[in-house]
């Protein structure tokens, strides 16, 4: 079967891979905004260093406003895109399938593919699969990412309350306290769902993992992997974050939506087991409709599920409503990263089920509230400015999202997703690389190291 049918290469693409000298071809993999804002300050490093390097797009977002417009924005020109489409496991096997095909290619050009897969997403389960299947290994940027939940006897204790409608001021001083010891959490969560599954699936076919702090390197080691190709680089994504602030007063954000500028409280709702999950989307849209009619100011960044989500659970009458208040703001989601950055930085509170959010608030210093019962961004508690809002009722969603927002709680926290993070994970590789022509790890490395 010819996969590289369905492939848009850029010209030359070949040609350039037959014409170079440079054993190693590095393949920075995106598909999502996720990926774009994390992946493109490390493909500009590679090739500030002069490396081969390829930016491979799965073409899973491909509107103007979730890709073309930050690719724009970063600079980026695709050397193929895969072109895939079609359900979820489509999708899956189309990334497998014609991304190793081009491994394949690469390989028969004597090449060697180092692929750059990100975080938890599906191209970094696929695209690992992909390499894995030709004998190569992935770079693992945010490898290691494991959701940590309060322990059940504090979800009981709280359901118990909720329930008895004691949402007081007791409660959620206990709540927030309990945030700040990771003692009070535990492993073993499947959400985000796919993400915990594609991350997990991730690691086995990485030859590289790049821990974005000490807890995630904690738990790769705990699962068995090699302790000498797990680094602690911070994440890739305050290099794009410090990157767009600089350029933050050309945004022309405030110029549409005024009433940002007064702190509003941002909501995003869009994840799978929100959307498709009628009491748990009830549970946040009652809750964001408690700040709309306290007359908070708030905005809502709306995605695809969350529609679907409001027409499937008879909300969009209520929707409606909210629409004509002047305090609320219903938005799709914007194309450039300079207007989200430029948007969250004046914002009273980030409210949202996104992992990647959770990471920009703590680098941008602005609390953060998180609409699941877990997160795989539990460092982000122990450093101070998040916290988790259980889609369990909108009244506590509410009550928790209103006392940080009226007592500015959460604006402490501690930055721990360090600096010039893209410049490390390019020394690491090409450090690795030096001993290694292919990361993927032999057993006698795994056993006696690399000695001399």
């Amino acid at each position: 079967m010819d996969f590289h049918s369905h492939i848009t290469f850029a010209e030359g693409f070949w040609e350039r891979m037959r014409s170079s000298d440079e054993r190693h071809v590095h393949v920075v993999m995106i598909a999502t905004k996720p990926d774009i804002i994390k992946q493109a300050p490390v493909y500009h490093a590679l090739k500030k260093r002069g490396a081969l390097v390829v930016l491979a797009h799965t073409g899973q977002h491909y509107d103007f406003n979730l890709s073309g417009g930050m690719l724009k924005e970063f600079g980026l020109e695709v050397d193929f895109n895969l072109g895939i489409s079609g359900a979820y496991y489509e999708k899956v096997s189309q990334v497998i399938a014609r991304l190793g095909s081009i491994f394949t290619e690469l390989k028969s050009l004597e090449k060697i593919p180092v692929p750059y897969i990100h975080g938890d997403t599906m191209t970094a389960m696929a695209a690992g699969n992909a390499a894995y299947s030709c004998g190569i290994a992935c770079v693992h940027n945010e490898a290691g990412i494991r959701t940590l939940t309060p322990k059940k006897q504090y979800y009981k204790k709280l359901a118990k309350e909720v329930n008895e409608g004691n949402v007081t001021e007791d409660i959620l001083e206990w709540w927030i306290a309990l945030h700040s010891e990771s003692n009070n959490f535990e492993k073993g969560s499947m959400e985000p769902n796919p993400e915990q599954f594609n991350t997990r699936c991730s690691e086995p076919a990485s030859g590289i993992f790049l821990a974005p702090v000490e807890i995630t390197k904690q738990f790769l080691g705990e699962e068995g992997y090699s302790e000498e190709r797990i680094f602690v680089v911070g994440n890739s994504v305050v290099d794009a974050t410090r990157d767009v602030l600089k350029g933050a007063e050309k945004s022309t954000i405030f110029e549409k939506y005024p009433l940002l500028q007064e702190g509003a409280i941002r909501f995003c709702i869009h994840r799978r087991e929100n959307c498709e999950d009628e009491t748990r989307f009830k549970a946040i849209f009652e809750g964001m409709k408690q700040c709309v009619d306290a007359g908070i100011p708030t905005l809502l960044i709306s995605l695809f599920a969350t529609e679907a989500a409001i027409d499937r659970f008879g909300l969009r009458e209520e929707m409606n409503r909210l629409k004509e208040k002047e305090n609320f703001i219903y938005s799709e989601v914007w194309p450039y990263y300079t207007d989200v950055i430029a948007a969250m930085k004046a914002a009273a509170c980030i409210v949202t089920d996104s992992g990647s959010m959770q990471e920009e608030c703590n680098e941008l210093g602005v609390p953060c509230v998180t609409l699941r019962f877990g997160s795989d961004r539990g460092e982000s508690f122990f450093a101070g400015g998040n916290l988790l809002a259980p889609p369990i009722s909108g009244d506590f969603i509410a009550a928790l999202v209103q006392k940080v927002v009226s007592e500015n709680l959460l604006r402490d926290g501690k930055k721990i997703y360090g600096e010039n993070v893209s410049e490390k994970v390019v020394n690491t590789v090409l450090s690795v690389l030096e001993k290694n022509e292919n990361i993927l790890m032999r057993e006698e490395e795994r056993i006696f190291g690399n000695e001399d």
